[in-house]
């Protein structure tokens, strides 16, 4: 066989995956018995399938072929200009491989697999590897010992041996060591191959697409600043992911698979689709910081890259134009999308991270549309959207939340709509200098501290009342706040309920009292006492009540006595004389035509006092129920 690649030995599946190179046709090298049967002329079990036309026409010749018995029609199909055999090479060729394995697929199969993957040797190897070598053995990368896992499945499994793939072979191809056929579209496409050391493709500019489905990767698959189109990794097992500044022209399609390393996908473009639904990811905590690319020899990292090692998605800075769809996975360590940017959402219902650091999702300033965190989301650890920007809706909705300290943190987070109503939650919560339009939530929903200084929200839905909403006013963990009252009461005079907002400024008076010295908390006793701070003025018309009626009471029983005997007589009325010392001026003449004795003269002095403190109560409540309404916090 000619070989235009620079290797002098292939495996079987190597070969078949040269062959079918130029042309893009889909290599499935799994066991027969692990093949999943499909109907006749269907596509290989990926989301962007191979066009059925093309396939459908490549087996109908095939079809027709046989049918007519032309022994010279193999000759007519380019891809027979490779030879590989002797005699017999008519069934050797690769493509009559594939075509034999297209038709296996069609013929044979179990109908029923519920789509379980082979059983992970690899993954069995390397635990075996790591229970029997040395713990201590720091300059060992994890790299290595995948690779000694597959030096053993190369020795015991000889039906394993026969799907290995190289991957410098699929480098090479990838980079243009062999090339595509007129009118043919070259790719990479292959099923169930072991795919044996690092795919080291940084930097490189790549116009061929890569499609791996159901296959281990046992090395380190690098993309830094690469440039590609379409990438996809459907139901793979995968070391490590880095793809850091990578610019992928199409969709990057990650789902399903187990990455036992973490993904780095920092300052990353996405033009189409994020799909990484179904993954199990896992995150670098044993790589050393010069293993993983975060130091070197002179520049021994940041304290901030220490993150990474708890960090299993490293997406900070990553833009994707279409969808990011990250539903149903399972995460060991953390998600950091930092400044990142979701033109068509963040998808993450039904997902469980499980933080080994702080922050079980760390989206500071990221940007996006739509994030949905509900419908079965759990989080153990912090979930912080500190200075982000979502146009639509922040979704907390049925999810499942638990943490050590804060639970939500959206400090300075301006969102249209926040839907805080999760089925559990530990923790505190921090709406710090939020700005919302529409604030949904529950009691419930603030089990430990709440810090509401600065919050704004245009709109509440909740059936909590206002016995609730007061209580939570009073959960920030450094007491009063006077912000979170203002707002509460401006949004209740803007809807109409008056008397719900003075409420509100009434127990922002009480709880403020609590911070003054002790001579302030005294008089302030007293004006709550009196007159509810001015936000209760039938309060000093009960006391002006109260006090009128008892100084007739005491004036009746013990009358004063008459001033300048010589004048014309008048008439003694202890209600009009009572009134005529609580009123500040003098209205009816009683006072100074009557003067008290004894004791009584105190209760006079009593009455002027009282009618002094109650007036003014009274105009000030007067003040604040005629004043316009204000709309403002």
């Amino acid at each position: 066989m000619r070989r235009s690649l620079p290797f002098r030995r292939l495996t079987p599946a190597e070969k078949r995956l040269v062959a079918a190179y130029p042309t893009g046709e889909w290599v499935d090298v799994r066991p027969e018995g692990d093949r999943t049967t499909r109907p006749e002329g269907s596509a290989p079990p990926d989301d962007d399938q191979p066009p059925t036309g093309r396939a459908d026409r490549v087996r109908s010749a095939w079809a027709g072929s046989n049918q007519t018995g032309s022994a010279d029609r193999d000759e007519e199909r380019p891809v027979h200009r490779v030879r590989n055999g002797p005699a017999d090479r008519d069934d050797e060729r690769p493509a009559n491989r594939v075509r034999d394995a297209w038709a296996r697929l069609n013929q044979t199969g179990s109908a029923n697999r519920d789509h379980e993957r082979p059983p992970n040797r690899v993954r069995d190897a390397w635990a075996r590897l790591n229970q029997t070598g040395s713990a201590d053995r720091d300059d060992e990368r994890p790299a290595n010992r995948v690779r000694d896992a597959w030096a053993y499945v190369n020795r015991n499994g000889p039906a394993d041996r026969d799907r290995v793939v190289r991957a410098e072979v699929i480098r090479a191809l990838l980079l243009g060591a062999r090339p595509g056929l007129p009118g043919q579209v070259a790719a990479i496409r292959l099923i169930g191959a072991r795919v044996v050391g690092d795919l080291d493709l940084a930097g490189a500019e790549l116009t061929t697409t890569l499609h791996l489905i159901d296959c281990q990767v046992g090395g380190v698959i690098d993309l830094v600043e690469a440039q590609t189109r379409a990438l996809r990794f459907r139901d793979c097992d995968l070391l490590r992911l880095r793809a850091g500044r990578v610019r992928v022209d199409g969709v990057l399609d990650i789902g399903g698979c187990v990455v036992h390393d973490g993904i780095r996908l920092d300052n990353a473009h996405v033009s189409g689709q994020l799909r990484m639904s179904g993954c199990e990811i896992g995150s670098p905590a044993h790589w050393t910081l010069k293993e993983a690319g975060w130091a070197g020899a002179r520049y021994t990292g940041d304290a901030r890259e220490q993150e990474q090692q708890h960090t299993a998605l490293w997406a900070g800075g990553l833009v994707v134009e279409g969808g990011a769809f990250l539903r149903g996975m399972t995460v060991t360590g953390g998600l950091r999308l930092h400044g990142a940017r979701f033109n068509g959402g963040l998808w993450l219902q039904h997902t469980t991270i499980t933080a080994t650091g702080r922050y079980a999702v760390h989206g500071d300033y990221l940007q996006a549309t739509v994030v949905n965190m509900g419908a079965g989301f759990c989080a153990e650890g912090e979930i912080s959207v500190r200075g982000a920007r979502i146009s639509g809706t922040l979704s907390f909705d049925g999810a499942r939340l638990k943490s050590g300290k804060l639970a939500v943190h959206t400090r300075h987070l301006d969102v249209g709509e926040l839907l805080l109503t999760p089925e559990s939650i530990e923790g505190g919560v921090d709406l710090g200098y939020t700005r919302v339009g529409l604030l949904a939530d529950r009691p419930e929903s603030y089990p430990g501290a709440a810090r509401l200084d600065g919050l704004v929200y245009e709109s509440l839905r909740s059936p909590a009342t206002l016995r609730d909403r007061l209580s939570w006013l009073t959960r920030h963990p450094d007491g009063y706040r006077p912000q979170p009252y203002e707002q509460l009461a401006a949004y209740y005079r803007r809807i109409g309920h008056e008397h719900d907002s003075r409420r509100v400024l009434l127990a922002k008076q009480r709880a403020r009292r609590r911070t003054l010295t002790v001579a302030g908390q005294a008089w302030g006793v007293l004006l709550d006492a009196v007159v509810g701070y001015g936000f209760r003025p039938w309060l000093a018309a009960a006391w002006l009540s109260a006090v009128l009626t008892a100084g007739t009471v005491v004036f009746s029983l013990v009358p004063p006595v008459q001033i300048g005997l010589d004048e014309r007589p008048r008439h003694f009325n202890p209600f009009v004389y009572t009134l005529d010392h609580l009123v500040p001026v003098s209205l009816f003449e009683q006072r100074a035509a009557w003067e008290p004795t004894g004791w009584t003269i105190w209760v006079a002095n009593a009455l002027i006092a009282s009618g002094w403190i109650l007036a003014t109560a009274l105009i000030a409540g007067g003040t604040r129920v005629l004043r316009p309404a204000n709309t403002g916090p």
